[in-house]
């Protein structure tokens, strides 16, 4: 039976003795720093001298240091930049300051997973990860809730490293709808494996050839849309709410029929394997070596593939449709953003 933490397990007196520096101010930076800040936390945010997030953190009332000297006044460092910049700003600004008594806090276990970080002994390392984008644990904190999260403990150099890590948790709304305790192992090749295989890759693939071939058998683009993107929503609420059987419970029996007839002819025994293999390759380290290898490189592939996929048809139809809908508060980005 899997632990996890709620408000009633947590000690807010150890959070709010300790000064808090987030480093990085993107989706999950904002929303830890503010919902910290709003908490009653002594909290700064670090960035370097030129970040654009300088000017955002600072109309949000929050003190902004340079990542050294967040790093240095900090009690917890907690470090939220994209992994792929992490151990550069690690070595450079955060190691050098670190020093027995302190702890080093992650929202995402990659570089301590794949070796690219290694902290000194002395110092406790730890993990509060919440499972939603930065924006929705803001939201859903200013609205009296919050998304669950993974809480984990890397070394406990103080013995109290996990119940820091328990206030941290609770400092940010986590502990309100739970921090489920695991490795930073499981969560780094479960929340990789999760965002390849459906949340992002596997969405996204599937999105786009339903589109193709309704639009390539001559249906509308505008009408392919709707079926294959903007409906989808309404059916991942359904799931969010509960489940596979209340989906099912909610849509019409045609529809739960063609799920039942349907499903296993695009997911097949082909898919599945595929699935195994990218786990493999994460579990391995494969997709970390050739990822950090990109990025080492200037990513040329990636910077090709976002174009290519910003200019898809489905975006260009998608795009004109929701500025039609004011309603759904309609976001676009221009290619090359």
């Amino acid at each position: 039976m899997a632990t996890i933490y709620y408000d009633n397990d947590a000690n807010p007196d150890i959070i709010k003795n300790k000064k808090v520096a987030i480093i990085g101010y993107g989706s999950q930076g904002h929303a830890h720093a503010q919902n910290l800040n709003d908490n009653g936390i002594n909290v700064v945010v670090g960035l370097h001298k030129n970040s654009k997030s300088i000017e955002k953190a600072q109309k949000d009332s929050l003190k902004v240091m340079n990542v050294a000297d967040a790093s240095k006044w900090a009690d917890i460092i907690m470090l939220l930049a994209p992994d792929t910049v992490q151990p550069t700003i690690y070595n450079d600004s955060i190691e050098p300051n670190l020093k027995t008594g302190k702890t080093l806090m992650f929202g995402h276990g990659f570089n301590i997973r794949f070796n690219t970080i290694t902290p000194p002994k002395e110092i406790d390392v730890s993990m509060i990860a919440p499972k939603a984008p930065g924006h929705r644990v803001r939201e859903t904190f200013v609205e009296g809730g919050c998304t669950p999260g993974l809480l984990a403990v890397h070394q406990d150099a103080s013995g109290n490293a996990k119940d820091i890590a328990i206030s941290y948790a609770w400092g940010i709304g986590v502990t309100r709808a739970g921090a489920l305790e695991t490795t930073f192992a499981e969560e780094t090749e479960t929340d990789l494996f999760g965002e390849q295989s459906i949340l992002c890759g596997g969405v996204s693939a599937l999105i786009k050839a339903a589109f193709e071939t309704l639009v390539k058998a001559g249906y509308q683009p505008e009408v392919a849309y709707f079926e294959c993107m903007h409906e989808l929503k309404l059916i991942v609420d359904l799931l969010y709410q509960g489940g596979l059987n209340y989906m099912r419970y909610s849509v019409s029996d045609t529809a739960e029929h063609g799920d039942y007839v349907a499903g296993s002819r695009i997911v097949t025994e082909e898919t599945i394997g595929a699935m195994s293999q990218i786990l493999t390759d994460i579990q391995d380290g494969t997709y970390a070596k050739e990822w950090i290898a990109e990025n080492k490189n200037g990513r040329p592939w990636f910077n090709k593939k976002r174009l290519e996929e910003q200019n898809h048809l489905i975006e260009e139809v998608g795009s004109k449709l929701r500025e039609m809908m004011p309603f759904i508060d309609p976001v676009t980005i221009k290619p090359g953003e």
